[in-house]
C-alpha cells in the first residue's frame, strides 16, 4: 500500500460513498490516507436503518451522533444514543446500532486500526447518486457481509 498519509480538505458529500445494510456511508479519511492508523465514515441512517448484531476482532470503534436518536447494543447493555453523544465499543464487544425513530439519524464512525474501509468496499454497492433514497437490505448484501467477513476480522451474531 502506497503511504498517502497527506494533509487534505475534503468538501463536504464528496467523499467514496456506499450503501450500507439500510444506510448510506460516506468515507471521510480512509487506511490509505492515515497510513493505516484509523478510518473515519460518516453514516446517514433513516428510520429502520442500522447493521445487524456482530464483533470487530481486529479494530476499536466509536460513534458520535451528530443528528438524531439511535438505539445502540454494546454487549448487554443497550442505550438509547442523542445528538453529541459518544459511544465507545472495544473490539470484541457485540454490538449494533438502529434507528427505532421517525427521523433520519447522522454519525461519524471511527475505526482504528484502519481495515474497515476494504471491508465496505468489497461488500457495499456504491452510491451512484446521493440524492437517491437508501435500498432496502437484500439478502445478496447479507450473504456478502456474512461471507467476507472471516476475512477482514468480523463476525455476525
Amino acid at each position: 500500500m502506497m503511504n498517502q498519509n497527506t494533509a487534505f480538505h475534503l468538501p463536504a458529500d464528496t467523499g467514496p460513498c456506499y450503501w450500507g445494510p439500510g444506510d448510506r456511508y460516506t468515507f471521510l479519511v480512509t487506511g490509505a490516507q492515515s497510513n493505516g492508523g484509523y478510518f473515519i465514515m460518516e453514516a446517514i441512517i433513516p428510520p429502520g436503518g442500522g447493521p445487524p448484531l456482530h464483533i470487530h476482532h481486529r479494530e476499536e470503534e466509536c460513534f458520535y451522533l451528530l443528528e438524531g436518536i439511535l438505539d445502540i447494543t454494546l454487549g448487554e447493555q443497550k442505550v438509547r444514543a442523542t445528538t453529541g453523544d459518544f459511544v465507545q465499543i472495544p473490539r470484541g464487544t457485540i454490538h449494533a446500532f438502529f434507528n427505532a425513530g421517525n427521523t433520519t439519524a447522522r454519525m461519524l464512525l471511527f475505526f482504528s486500526p484502519a481495515g474497515m474501509d476494504k471491508y465496505f468496499e468489497e461488500v457495499l454497492e456504491p452510491v451512484q447518486n446521493r440524492s437517491a433514497s437508501i435500498p432496502t437490505v437484500t439478502e445478496g448484501l447479507i450473504a456478502r457481509m456474512v461471507g467476507a467477513g472471516p476475512k477482514h476480522g468480523i463476525e455476525f451474531v
